[in-house]
């Protein structure tokens, strides 16, 4: 599948720094002899998974260049690009981080105001660029592409323009532990021994460093970055305890994503073993074999020198660490250096708790911290074992964000971000900017109840009317690929989750096994599509443009196929009489119950199963819907449910968990972001019922009943 893209940018956001590159992308000359590898592919397609040969992975290459400069500038720009991704230093003070993910036909650039941290006379620019080289849901990477890019911008003039003149080199002092998650990350050995320890100072040698190299016939279409660059906290510890003769314990107070920062003495070749977690063992000691089946044990070797500092390139998200010193004694660790650089995009605060009561001001600020600390350059689903850039989970976590910040912008470039995965499949994909092929049928329909939220946005209007066109062809994918006589949707080949994990989807009755063909006509997916017709048809005719045909039969063949008169709710699928809480929260959501009744059982079910049979995907519709219909007192009872937000609270939760409790899945990430939605229902600010009300969306499906 090769990769193009003739999309428009997202609509600016006043943080755009716009500019056309004098620099070429430069690499080292490993990457010269490597053909680059077509990664992307429709994901039951497995032979052409087979085809991708990954084999260099894990390079951390150094880029370094001196420049003169007669004055100190009264304005200097940087702007840079890498692939994978880069930090940057200036004069040897670390001035910034990226690129966010992007395809090579999208390719964002970052901008740094470099203005204080230049001097008249000799300069250095420094630069380590990484290349990770896994198949995995961080980062469009295991393409065999690597480089850097950039231009320093002075009063109006380049000054320094990437090109053969830079001097390039592996840095040695990163080797793998072993690979963490789903194929996410390495794990690092820092050894602050090698040669390339300090490059970042002015006063480092490089006078053996080979020249970089240009990389041939450069693919990649940049774009500025619509966001503004991560912020870097350093958290300091709350509780430093010594375990033993040579154990250290810390407690950081709350779950962060970062890395670990502290400086130590001992004899070259001593190892310090680090072990992370997100909780503590009974015995106290730390539990670095996450739940979410991530083993977190890294190394800083010494060097022999006083004031080793360890440098992690790679990110985690922990709260504790025990250091592991040598039995044999002899390593000093400086306990006021130790900190945690927690890593986040700028957050402020724009919305207030609706609700005076304890457990509700408990629930909205468990949602606040998790989205503050939480979301990265891009919305990720848990931040340990995936960090992963998911669509169906992200459409919730960027409505949350934007809730919370009064910030939509960065709604516009997810949006654009999975409008874009369309040159893999016309009908997207589960996973934006990244180089992991995986399909997961309800997710680009659930993008759609984005649409009815932006186009109330002042300039929302606009940016949906030019998208338009490109949500329709979403839907024309699905009716031309998967609709049967009737309309209804069938025999697809794309994963539909229902509700995950499978214990939470109420026995749920349709099989619909990850990489297998669904043959069966089921209630929830056909439901999505339906309820996307119906939020792209609302927000086409407040803008005046065409709507898509069939809505009004659509909904009346899914009442005759699945609506059981009897129960008077709707069953699961069509050669199925089982009842469950997906197979109707959806169609109440959407507003396809035949009669007021059916919308009342709706409600009863809810009454009786509460919270006990939903979680990510179902939950979100469920209180909308409650929101929707004016039922307060049971959406309150429900978001202060103690078998839901505030039992997370109860088990020690700094950040929401991937479900209700740790044990609600067999591997629990402790730092997810799903379930912050809570906040949305919580917000003063915002209705999200009343702005997704589709009971009356052009007719109703009441008195039609299945034949």
């Amino acid at each position: 599948m090769k990769e193009t893209d003739n999309r428009h940018g997202p609509l600016p956001s006043g943080r755009e720094r716009t500019h056309e590159f004098s620099g070429k992308w430069i690499t080292a000359g490993e990457f010269l002899l490597l053909p680059r590898l077509n990664v992307f592919h429709r994901q039951l397609d497995v032979e052409a998974r087979g085809r991708i040969d990954n084999r260099v992975r894990n390079r951390h290459i150094l880029f370094r260049r001196e420049f003169e400069l007669s004055e100190v500038p009264a304005h200097a720009e940087l702007f840079f690009s890498a692939d994978d991704y880069a930090k940057l230093y200036l004069n040897g003070s670390q001035v910034g981080q990226g690129p966010i993910p992007g395809y090579v036909s999208h390719t964002f650039y970052q901008y740094i105001d470099a203005t204080p941290f230049l001097r008249k006379g000799k300069n250095i620019l420094a630069v380590h660029s990484y290349y990770q080289g896994l198949i995995n849901r961080v980062w469009v990477s295991g393409d065999n592409r690597h480089g850097f890019l950039c231009d320093l911008v002075c009063d109006g003039e380049v000054v320094l323009a990437s090109d053969e003149t830079f001097f390039c080199r592996p840095h040695t002092g990163y080797s793998a532990v072993g690979v963490a998650g789903y194929e996410t990350q390495f794990l690092e050995r820092y050894d602050a021994s090698v040669p390339e320890i300090g490059f970042e100072q002015d006063d480092f040698d490089d006078s053996s460093w080979a020249s970089a190299r240009l990389v041939p016939a450069p693919e990649y279409r940049m774009f500025p970055s619509p966001l503004p660059a991560l912020e870097v906290e350093r958290i300091p510890p709350v509780k430093i305890q010594q375990r033993g003769d040579n154990r250290i314990s810390i407690d950081f107070g709350a779950m962060y994503v970062g890395a670990l920062e502290l400086t130590a003495s001992g004899k070259n070749g001593d190892a310090i073993e680090m072990r992370f977690g997100q909780e503590l063992e009974a015995d106290g000691s730390v539990r670095y074999r996450l739940r979410a089946n991530c083993t977190y044990v890294e190394y800083f070797l010494l060097s022999g020198r006083e004031h080793d500092r360890l440098n992690q390139f790679d990110y985690k998200s922990f709260r504790y660490v025990e250091l592991i010193l040598p039995e044999k004694g002899g390593v000093r660790v400086e306990l006021e250096s130790i900190r945690l650089a927690a890593r986040h995009m700028p957050f402020h605060l724009a919305a207030h708790c609706r609700y005076g009561d304890d457990k509700a001001r408990q629930v909205w600020n468990l949602c606040v911290r998790s989205i503050h600390y939480g979301v990265q350059e891009q919305i990720q689903d848990c931040m340990d074992r995936e960090k992963g850039y998911y669509l169906g989970d992200g459409c919730y976590t960027m409505l949350t964000w934007c809730v919370l910040t009064a910030d939509y912008s960065p709604m516009y470039k997810f949006i654009d971000d999975f409008l874009r995965t369309s040159f893999i499949n016309p009908g997207l994909m589960t996973c934006a900017n990244c180089s992991f092929m995986q399909e997961i049928a309800e997710y680009p329909l659930m993008m759609f109840l984005l649409l009815p939220v932006l186009a109330k946005r002042p300039g929302g209007a606009e940016f949906v009317r030019v998208r338009l066109p490109e949500f329709r062809k979403i839907l024309d994918f699905y009716r031309e690929q998967y609709a049967c006589p009737g309309g209804l949707l069938s025999n697809l080949d794309k994963w539909c989750v229902v509700e995950w994990p499978q214990n939470m989807r109420d026995g749920y009755d349709a099989e619909i096994s990850e990489g297998k063909l669904c043959t069966v006509m089921h209630n929830a997916i056909n439901a999505w599509y339906i309820g996307a017709i119906r939020c792209f048809n609302r927000v086409a005719d407040s803008l005046n443009e065409p709507q898509y045909p069939g809505e009004i039969a659509l909904a009346e063949e899914f009442v005759r196929t699945f609506y059981l008169p009897s129960a008077g709710l709707f069953r699961d699928s069509a050669i199925s009489e089982h009842i469950s809480m997906p197979g109707n929260i959806y169609a109440w959501f959407f507003g396809l119950c035949p009669d007021a009744a059916c919308e009342r059982n709706v409600v009863d079910m809810i009454r009786r199963k509460r919270l006990s049979q939903s979680l990510f995907f179902v939950t979100f519709p469920l209180l909308a819907g409650l929101q929707r219909d004016g039922e307060e007192e049971l959406l309150h009872d429900l978001l202060t449910d103690d078998n839901a937000w505030l039992r997370m609270i109860r088990e020690g939760a700094t950040a929401t968990f991937e479900g209700w409790g740790k044990e609600t899945k067999w591997n629990t990430s402790l730092f997810h972001l799903t379930l912050s939605f809570a906040a949305v229902f919580l917000a003063e600010e915002c209705n999200i019922g009343s702005l997704l009300d589709f009971r009356s969306v052009n007719g109703s499906v009441r008195s039609v009943s299945r034949g």
